[in-house]
C-alpha cells in the first residue's frame, strides 16, 4: 500500500470517508468527506501555527537564558500543546503532533533557527508577542475547524478551537515560572474565541471554508495586536472595588 501524504493522514483523524457497496457486488460507492477538500489548507494552518509558536516560545527561552536543548524543549511545547490536548479531548489519538516527523521538525528547526539569530533580535519583547498573536490565530481556527470536522456541537468545537491557541503559551509560559498570559488582564483568550466564532458562523451559513478559516484567523489577530498595542484588557479585581 502506498503511503499517504501528510494531508491524508490530517484528514483521517477528522472524519472518516463512508464507503458502501453499489448495486453490483463489485460495485464500491464513495462518499468523500466534505473536509477533504480543506485538509490541504488545515494541515498548512497547522504547521504554521506550530512553527509561529515554536518560535515564540524559543524566543521566550532565550529571554530566560536556556540552553540550546531547553529553548529547543519551548520550542516543541509551546507549538504542540494546544494541538495535542485537542487532540485527546477530540479523540484523534494519537496526537497528530506525534503521528508523523512534520510537526516535529517544524518545532525543532524553528527553535534552532531562533536560538541562533536572536542577536538579530534587538528587542525580543516584541517579536515574542508578534509570533504569539500570529499562533494565537492560526491555531484557534485549525482547531475549530478539526472539531467541527468530527462532528462536534459549533459551541464546543469553538471552544475547542480557542484551547488549541492559548494551550501552548499556557504550557510555555509555566515552564518558565511566569503567569500565563491568558490569565492576565490582557485580551487573549477572548480574541482567541472570537477567531473560532468566525468559523464557527461560516459553517453554520455555508461559506466557503477557507473564506471563514482566513477570516477568522485575522479577526484574532488584529484583536490581539490592538489590544497590546492599545491596552485592552478584562477588569480585574481591583479595578472592580
Amino acid at each position: 500500500m502506498p503511503a499517504r501524504t501528510a494531508s491524508e493522514e490530517f484528514v483521517s483523524t477528522a472524519a472518516p470517508t463512508r464507503v458502501a457497496r453499489g448495486n453490483r457486488p463489485d460495485e464500491v460507492l464513495v462518499h468523500v468527506n466534505p473536509y477533504l477538500e480543506i485538509a490541504t489548507l488545515l494541515l498548512a494552518l497547522d504547521l504554521a501555527g506550530t512553527a509561529v509558536f515554536a518560535i515564540s516560545g524559543a524566543a521566550v527561552g532565550v529571554k530566560h537564558r536556556l540552553d540550546v536543548f531547553g529553548v529547543c524543549v519551548l520550542a516543541f511545547v509551546a507549538g504542540n500543546a494546544g494541538g495535542m490536548l485537542r487532540d485527546v479531548l477530540i479523540g484523534a489519538v494519537p496526537p497528530a503532533a506525534l503521528r508523523g516527523w512534520q510537526y516535529v521538525t517544524v518545532s525543532l528547526v524553528a527553535g534552532a533557527v531562533t536560538f541562533v539569530w536572536h542577536p538579530r533580535l534587538e528587542r525580543l519583547h516584541t517579536p515574542i508577542l508578534i509570533f504569539d498573536a500570529a499562533g494565537l490565530g492560526l491555531f484557534s481556527v485549525s482547531g475549530t475547524q478539526k472539531a467541527l470536522a468530527f462532528g462536534l456541537n459549533p459551541l464546543i468545537a469553538a471552544l475547542l478551537g480557542m484551547l488549541t491557541g492559548i494551550g501552548g503559551g499556557m504550557v510555555r509560559d509555566v515552564l518558565v515560572r511566569e503567569i500565563p498570559t491568558v490569565l492576565r488582564k490582557d485580551l487573549y483568550a477572548l480574541a482567541a474565541l472570537a477567531g473560532a466564532a468566525v468559523v464557527v458562523v461560516g459553517e453554520l451559513a455555508h461559506l466557503p471554508p477557507a473564506a471563514a478559516t482566513v477570516g477568522g484567523a485575522v479577526l484574532c489577530f488584529a484583536i490581539r495586536l490592538a489590544a497590546i498595542r492599545r491596552g485592552w484588557g478584562l477588569p480585574t479585581a481591583d479595578r472592580v472595588a
